[in-house]
């Protein structure tokens, strides 16, 4: 079902247990490795405040999934009231969101999905990562239609959802046109990896060898940015460049012509997963999927909004 980003407004933001009752939530962050990520959790952080009734146990397990499995078995163990997850990845979930609900304390997934049975969490809120697929296809199809077209992709973290879904939907929306996928790697939605991964991408195929640049996230991008101008390319027109979140950064580099289009994914998300818990553990029936609308720009739109966006 989806829902507008203030579609539980009247749940969050307020007194997390009713009354005086601090409520303890465990949340298993993926690490820190973008601008998106930075902002998602300091959305969950201020939604999950003492000032809101919240006692926030907080762990970020650096994009490794092991670690965040160990980190969710901490929190069950120390007996939280609650626990929100943003999943790695979608597999190997199963025993431990077992776990919790053999406990007794619901799971609330935040951002990403899992492919464990929906009946072992509560309810997930999020983005369509495959409509922003679609839709930065959608961009690209237009641009270049049956103009024979090479394109190099930069992939998300391995076996996440965003990932997956991102290359799914976009593959779709570019079907019948003139846009081949001449190469595709993970740069593990990091800047780092995304300059890494273009600079063997540039040194494979030149600058004049790619006319396309497919990024799974913004900082992939600019990361790939760096390479492109390394390289004695510009960034924009050499390389045209399609992301997806939307970040400040994101989106200078698109008013600045180095990117050519942004697809948003919102990292605002601490307020209606804060609503989400608090519904849950008030014993209130909850949508058991909770979609957040994104917008997407063009170097105009960027311009217009810049100054105003909190991410």
């Amino acid at each position: 079902m989806a829902l507008a980003a203030t579609g539980c407004a009247g749940s969050s933001g307020g007194d997390g247990g009713g009354g005086d009752e601090v409520v303890t939530v465990g949340f298993a962050q993926t690490g820190s490795e973008s601008g998106w990520r930075s902002a998602n959790t300091e959305s969950m952080k201020a939604a999950f405040s003492e000032e809101n009734g919240f006692d926030l146990i907080f762990n970020a397990a650096d994009n490794d999934a092991a670690a965040q499995i160990a980190a969710v078995r901490d929190f069950i163990s120390r007996g939280v009231d609650a626990i929100v997850i943003a999943p790695i990845v979608e597999d190997g979930w199963d025993d431990v969101l077992q776990e919790a609900s053999d406990a007794g304390i619901p799971v609330v997934l935040e951002d990403r999905t899992v492919t464990a049975s929906d009946d072992l969490f509560a309810s997930w809120v999020g983005l369509d990562f495959k409509k922003e697929g679609v839709m930065a296809g959608e961009w690209a199809a237009e641009t270049f239609g049956d103009t024979p077209t090479k394109m190099v992709v930069l992939e998300g973290t391995t076996g996440s959802a965003p990932a997956n879904d991102r290359a799914e939907g976009f593959d779709e929306a570019i079907a019948g046109t003139g846009i081949e996928t001449i190469d595709s790697q993970t740069g593990d939605f990091t800047r780092d990896g995304g300059k890494t991964v273009m600079e063997g991408f540039l040194q494979k195929y030149g600058v004049d060898g790619i006319d396309l640049l497919y990024a799974h996230n913004d900082d992939m991008a600019l990361g790939a940015i760096e390479a492109i101008e390394a390289a004695g390319g510009v960034p924009g027109e050499d390389i045209q460049i399609v992301s997806i979140d939307a970040v400040k950064d994101g989106m200078q580099a698109l008013v600045d012509g180095k990117i050519n289009f942004i697809v948003e994914c919102n990292p605002m998300l601490g307020e209606l997963a804060a609503g989400l818990v608090t519904d849950v553990l008030a014993g209130d029936e909850v949508e058991k999927q909770v979609y957040v609308e994104d917008q997407s720009f063009d170097q105009e739109a960027a311009a217009a909004v810049i100054d105003s966006r909190p991410y």
